[in-house]
């Protein structure tokens, strides 16, 4: 999560849409490692029913040291992928992708060299930024070795065009071998302006990853983001945590959207030097880029950086199994879950980032549902597809991927439901869903929260920007309706002063190494959430409809444009 669960077809019965075939002998895997992925058989007798015991196993398995971190492209993605197959095939489910389990996506791996040293000559004097320890900086480009030399600095307020809001941080300045310097969120969070963007809500303008796709689309050679930890939701270890070691892209020809050479972050104090060589103090350089009408502001600095990095091309698997639907087989029900995380990174101590929340839950999620669709009579009516997606942590490129491959056309595609990092609190009142309000799902769903007693409620830190970095978001871009929820922070036992507790200590394992199942983990609240999320799906692909964005919601428009050709129905029971 970047922050943050699985009949026989006759030919031609699902309509693919840009699917490849692949073998299903993992093209990643050297035949000399095929011992070294093979894992013990397990003893545990699975239940047809949505169990807690069964989810135990599957997520302690996911999480486990042999797993490695589950790090794409590695010995422990072969262990992970081989075992998700392994267990789609127990449940019952289908080849996803043609006569595969697999669906191919292929990658540019990128690992910068952590000594790189990064300048900023600041009003004719150069200051030197160590990575991890005042920067860190990363390429998207694909080459071994990208030169900045002596790039004028300015600072771009929040980095946001958005004429629809009458915002541009740019202006009609040349932007073209220049380094933009920016602030991570939206204007109006730093100064609680609620006239200001969505208030504290964060809008997708927000984000890092808009925030370097727009420096790259004005030409810059640079972007750097001031990291604070409101701002951004997390604290600085978890940036460096995240952008050190190797990092993924999609290869140029399946995105061909603009990218700049150097992209990343800087410290606040390393900031903070930054502005006072412009004779600003960060705490102004804030309070300027709130005001309407901001203007670009040179920081009397320039950059220069040599960034080397080792590439590789490799290729990474979307796992993806299917339960046939009874009657309209070429029309789909989606759920999706990321099977990957961190890896191992080398230092003292534990070096295995297990993931066990993030997102070993979601996986072990999708397949207890998927148990249970494919246990149920009758038989779903639509066709039921379970998606453990790759490269999740490096920028949501798995589900990117199969946004732009899909198995199902996404005019057949009744309805994305995706789970990532699933509460282990225990019961609770309510249901959390990430963008509450957005689509017709909700009112699907809510149907099973009253069944249960319980209420939906929004995320609670929505300047996160949550529901912009989940699997989900690629599926809502391109106009499929999608459902991101999981169990609440009320909860039965302690209220919400037990949820909160819980949150505050999971946000220190966050992408850690320590994200490793405890003893105190519970899982009667899983049983739930899994339940009122197989119940929505169900509904869903017994019946007819086709539930569709809110009014006013920006994803609408393309999926009417998608559906008009199907007749309208209603979304809730």
């Amino acid at each position: 999560m970047s922050r943050k669960i699985l009949i026989g077809l006759a030919a031609g019965a699902i309509a693919l849409s840009g699917c490849k075939k692949e073998a299903d002998a993992p093209a990643a895997a050297a035949a000399s490692e095929a011992a070294s992925t093979s894992l013990p058989a397990s003893n545990h007798e699975f239940q047809p029913a949505i169990d807690a015991g069964d989810f135990a196993e599957l997520v302690g398995r996911l999480a486990s040291d042999e797993f490695e971190g589950r790090g794409p492209g590695s010995v422990g993605e072969d262990r992970t992928v081989e075992y998700l197959r392994a267990q789609m095939q127990r449940i019952g489910l289908q080849p996803g992708n043609g006569d595969s389990f697999f669906q191919e996506v292929p990658m540019v791996e990128t690992t910068a060299d952590p000594n790189t040293k990064l300048v900023l000559t600041i009003g004719g004097e150069p200051v030197e930024l160590g990575f991890g320890t005042d920067m860190v900086v990363g390429t998207r480009t694909g080459e071994s070795l990208v030169s900045v030399k002596d790039s004028p600095v300015v600072f771009v307020g929040y980095g946001v065009k958005a004429p629809e809001r009458g915002w541009d941080d740019y202006g009609d300045e040349d932007w073209t071998g220049k380094t933009v310097v920016m602030f991570v969120n939206d204007p109006g969070f730093h100064v609680d302006d609620p006239k200001l963007f969505d208030g504290k809500k964060m809008t997708y303008y927000g984000r890092w990853t808009y925030k370097f796709e727009e420096a790259a689309r004005r030409g810059a050679k640079a972007a750097l983001i001031v990291h604070d930890d409101a701002g951004a939701s997390y604290g600085w270890d978890v940036v460096k945590n995240s952008w050190s070691g190797a990092q993924y892209d999609l290869p140029a020809s399946d995105d061909p959207e603009p990218r700049i050479p150097v992209q990343g972050w800087l410290t606040a104090d390393a900031a903070r030097k930054l502005f006072a060589g412009a004779g600003i103090s960060l705490e102004d350089a804030y309070k300027q880029a709130n005001k309407p009408g901001f203007k670009p502001v040179p920081l009397n600095a320039t950059l220069s950086v040599d960034l080397a990095s080792s590439t590789a091309r490799k290729t990474s698997r979307n796992v993806i199994g299917v339960l046939p639907g009874a009657g309209r087989a070429d029309e789909a029900v989606l759920y999706m879950a990321h099977w990957d995380h961190l890896g191992k990174h080398e230092g003292e101590g534990d070096q295995i980032y297990n993931g066990a929340v993030d997102n070993a839950t979601g996986v072990a999620g999708i397949l207890e549902i998927a148990e249970a669709f494919a246990k149920q009579e009758p038989k779903p009516e639509r066709s039921v597809v379970f998606v453990a997606v790759t490269l999740e942590e490096s920028g949501l490129l798995g589900s990117k991927y199969y946004v732009a491959h899909p198995t199902f056309p996404l005019d057949k595609i009744a309805g994305v439901i995706n789970l990532d990092a699933m509460s282990v609190a225990g019961r609770s009142k309510d249901l959390v869903v990430t963008g509450l309000g957005s689509s017709e799902l909700d009112d699907m769903l809510k149907v099973h929260a009253d069944q249960q007693g319980r209420v939906l409620k929004e995320e609670g830190n929505t300047a996160a920007g949550y529901y912009f970095r989940s699997d989900h978001f690629n599926f809502a871009k391109a106009g499929v309706p999608a459902l991101y929820a999981s169990g609440g922070s009320d909860l039965v036992e302690g209220g919400t002063a037990a949820g909160k507790a819980a949150s505050a200590e999971y946000a220190k394992r966050y992408h850690q190494p320590s994200d490793e199942i405890h003893e105190g983990w519970r899982y009667d609240g899983i049983v739930e959430d899994l339940t009122a999320l197989y119940g929505v799906g169900r509904d869903l692909a017994a019946g007819d409809r086709w539930p569709n964005w809110r009014e006013g919601n920006a994803f609408k428009a393309a999926r009417d444009r998608m559906m008009a050709d199907k007749a309208p129905a209603a979304a809730t029971p």
